[in-house]
Formats: C-alpha cells, structure tokens, sequence
C-alpha cells in the first residue's frame, strides 16, 4: 500500500470514536523475571524465635521456629536495583491442625492481611504462599508476623520474583491514568517534551491509543483551517511544534502543516544576537542565548525541513545556530553555561564576558539532545556538521568527568558534586545518558563512553518508586528554572513525575532499553 494511502487510512482510524482517548487505561502485566532465594535462617527474627533443622525437606540450613505469640515475625531485606513489581513466595510447614494467620508487610505497609496459612499435613512437609507487591529501588524491609497466638507457621524461604518492566509503556499509561488531553497542560513547551516521548513509545508499539492521546491534546490549538492561536514569541512556545510536523508525517492532514508553518514564518522575523542566534525571547530575554533554547526550536525546524521540503535552509539554520551558542557556551572542560547575555544587562550576566555564573544540569542536557537530534536530520556533508560534532565531543567527554560515581547520575550544578547540599537530577542525566549512547551508536565518540551512558541508565532506572496503585513514579526532578546563581539551582524543588523528567526519561529509555 502506498505511504499516503496508508496516511489517509491512519488520519480516517484516528478520527473515529473507537480510537477515542479512553478514560481508563489498562495497566501492562509485567513478565517474570529472575527469582532470587532469601532463607530464613539469615533474616531478622523476633525474640523467642529459633532457627531449627530437626524436621526434613528444608532450603538451605534450616529454617525459623516463630515464637508462639501474637507479634512473632520474620523480616528479609531485600535490595533491588530498580523499582518493580515482585511476585513474593514463602516456604513453610505447618504440622498442627490450627490456621496460623500473619501479615505481610512491604516497607511498612501491609501487602496482605490476615494471610491463612493452613495445615500443610506435617512438619516436613513444605508448602508455599505468595504474595505480589511493588518493591522499590534500594533497600526493602519485608516481614511476616503473627496475628494469632499460635505464632507463624515455620517459615523456611523467601523466594523474590522480580518483574521485567516495559518502563516507557508503564510511564506512559501511568501518565494517561492520570491527565486525559485535556487536563495535562495547555500548550507549553514541558507537555511537549513530555507527548514527544509518547510518541517515540508509540513508534516502537504501534500501540493507537497512544497517538490518538497526542493528536487529541494538539487538536485542542489547531482549529479546522489549522490556525493555532500563538504568537510565537519565545523559543519555549515552538518545542510542541514537533508534533505538528510528526502528525502532519502520521496523517497527511494539512492542517499540521499550516499551523507548523507559522512557527516557521515566524523565525524569518524573529530578534537574534548579532552574529544570529536566536533570543531566548523576544519580549522579555532580550538578547540572550540560554542553553535550553536550541531544543526548543532546533529539532522542531530540522525536522520541518524534512517534512515540507525547506531542508536547504533548515539545515543551515540549525547547524549555524547550535554553533553559535556553543561558541558563547560552552567551556573549556566541555561543559556550558546557562546563559549568555550579549548587552550583559542581566544580574547574572558577567560584565566582561556576559555569562553566567554556573554550569546548570539541564540546559547541558537540553543543549546535548538538540546536537543530536540535528545531527539526525541534516545532510552528512552539511558545512558546520564535522564542528558541531566537535563540540559534541568535548560536551561529551565533560558529562562522562562530572558523572557521579556514586549514583551515576549528574549533579544539579554539574561541576561542583563535591558540595554536600548539591544533588542528582533526573531529567539532565536522563538527557546525558540518551545523547552519550547515541553518540556513541553514531561514532561520533569512542566506544568507551558506553559504560558512562549505561552507569547512567541505571541510576535513573533507580530514581523509580511505584505507588500502591502501581502507578510509576520518577523522583528528584527540577522543576521549570530561570537563569540564577548556585543556591538558587540547589533551592529549586524536587518533584515527582514533572514533565520535563517524564518526557527525557521516555527518550532516554527508548534508545536504551533492552
């Protein structure tokens, strides 16, 4: 089938109430992953309690005689890499007649209450019961205690099944549970990023409800003749943009193009720093180049040209701009400032250089998708592409010398992890781990740099809590920042579930997961 037909036969699907934003979204069930032994023997146990092998058919040394008491438990620690679903399994006998009830509790909380544990038909005879909870990154403390006065049934092992999880889908319909297209935001450049990850996850499943949920949030701006009610006068507002130019490449509907083209005619006129770079805005950040702004409107234009045929200026334009800010941003050790103010009137702005004072986490990570994903785009033999790929690898080579060893995850204020109230962030190192494993895919760095972008894969992975509705949470998120000094990066709050770490997690883990 040709590509426009198929275009005209997906814009028919999604136009239709069957593909419909629905108002609940079934959780995925996760497949089963390894299962690792905890015995009893080794846990924490009440007093009173014995560990004994008089009866046969035990795991491992012997297994835990509870005292006869309401109260008397057994409690495992278990360490997980990651945050998951777990499937939790208890051996145990029961030699008496009697139901010996207990709690299960995981961190405190009770995952199930008043379990039976009925006769097994002896002592040596060894049963099993399980349980699911979600356990979370780190350490987890799980405990089985009595309710009744028989004590427990004698327990012997812990078996921990933990869940293979597709992260991308479980954020993406934890997200959808929770806002429909209409209660996520109005057009802003943090729901963008945040429905352009969607979409990435929708590239990989096919999944429709996914597409339908971006198309229905974008149809809220586009009317019928696709006019969108925007002035355009700040980078932030053009992020969104991309998915003008991505349902356009989805539907073939026209009225993506319109509205995507004034975004476009709008930078014919729009105020830039006399050797062309963008203003971050053109009201209110005059004259200034901010490290988040090329993401904003780089990739957006890089892909238009693709799209409606402006590549001869398109790629020029991006290529040129992504240079120019790094000439004004970027340091000697790799790493960009925030911000750059060529009539250096802002507090910030250095009086001789016109930059500001620190290297903060996400504009370095804003700065670093934006290469890439131009890089993507524009023709291999682009004038300016081998330097911008030049920058690339110095920029880099300052994430991997700046990267946690700890956590493997990147510092609020990038530069300066040796002071104790600085802390991980979520959504830059998920922006550095993307853009380090990309460049490393493309060749545009050495192979070794793929450890870095693994560590930090899995440090984010870390920074995943689920909720008791099983819903996933992602920690540790700047919120939206402005241009300042050290404390107030420190100052800025920690949030869960931002947009801006949801929609760079998205993209991180579509390039990375397995």
């Amino acid at each position: 089938m040709p590509a426009q037909t198929l275009r005209r036969a997906l814009a028919a699907l999604l136009s239709l109430s069957l593909l419909s934003t629905p108002s609940t979204v079934d959780a995925e069930t996760p497949d089963a992953g390894p299962t690792t032994r905890y015995e009893a023997e080794s846990a924490t146990y009440s007093a009173g309690s014995l560990v004994e092998s008089n009866h046969t058919g035990f795991s491992g040394s012997g297994f835990v005689n509870t005292s006869n008491t309401v109260g008397s438990y057994v409690q495992w620690q278990v360490s997980r890499a990651q945050a998951s679903p777990a499937t939790l399994t208890f051996g145990h006998a029961n030699g008496t007649s009697a139901i010996r009830a207990v709690d299960i509790t995981v961190n405190g909380t009770v995952v199930a209450k008043s379990v039976p544990y009925a006769s097994t038909g002896g002592w040596a005879v060894w049963k099993t019961r399980v349980t699911t909870a979600n356990l979370n990154a780190g350490s987890n403390t799980i405990r089985v205690t009595a309710t009744t006065a028989d004590g427990t049934a004698n327990l012997d092992y812990l078996d921990v099944t933990t869940a293979t999880t597709d992260w991308s889908k479980a954020m993406v319909d934890s997200t959808m549970v929770r806002y429909t297209p209409t209660t996520i935001g109005g057009w802003s450049y943090p729901t963008g990023l945040y429905l352009y990850g969607q979409y990435l996850v929708y590239q990989r499943t096919h999944d429709p409800k996914y597409l339908a949920y971006i198309k229905s949030w974008v149809d809220r701006f586009v009317d019928s003749s696709g006019n969108i009610n925007n002035s355009f006068n700040d980078l932030d507002s053009m992020l969104s943009g991309r998915l003008l130019v991505l349902l356009h490449h989805e539907t073939n509907d026209n009225r993506y193009k319109v509205a995507a083209g004034k975004i476009r005619t709008r930078l014919d006129a729009y105020p830039r720093t006399s050797d062309g770079g963008f203003w971050h805005a053109a009201t209110y950040r005059q004259h200034q180049l901010w490290g988040d702004g090329v993401f904003m409107v780089d990739p957006f234009l890089a892909e238009y040209g693709r799209e409606f045929g402006d590549s001869t200026y398109t790629s020029k334009e991006t290529v040129a701009q992504l240079l120019t800010y790094a000439k004004h941003l970027q340091q000697p050790s790799g790493l960009l400032r925030h911000a750059y103010d060529e009539a250096r009137a802002q507090t910030w702005a250095d009086p001789n250089t016109g930059l500001s004072p620190e290297v903060w986490c996400r504009a370095e990570g804003w700065y670093g998708m934006a290469v890439i994903d131009v890089l993507e785009v524009v023709p291999t033999n682009q004038p300016g592409r081998a330097d911008l790929i030049a920058v690339l690898r110095k920029l880099v080579a300052g994430y991997a010398q700046h990267q946690d060893p700890k956590t493997g995850r990147w510092f609020q204020v990038v530069d300066k992890g040796n002071r104790t109230d600085n802390w991980t962030e979520t959504s830059c190192s998920s922006m550095y781990t993307f853009a380090i494993s990309r460049a490393v895919q493309r060749g545009y760095v050495d192979t070794s740099y793929k450890a870095t972008a693994d560590r930090g894969y899995q440090g984010v992975l870390a920074t995943i809590s689920l909720g008791n509705d099983g819903r996933t949470n992602l920690n540790d998120i700047s919120v939206g920042t402005n241009v300042g000094n050290y404390q107030y990066y420190i100052d800025r709050v920690r949030a869960t579930n931002d947009f801006h770490g949801l929609g760079a997690f998205l993209i991180m883990n579509e390039q990375l997961r397995s």
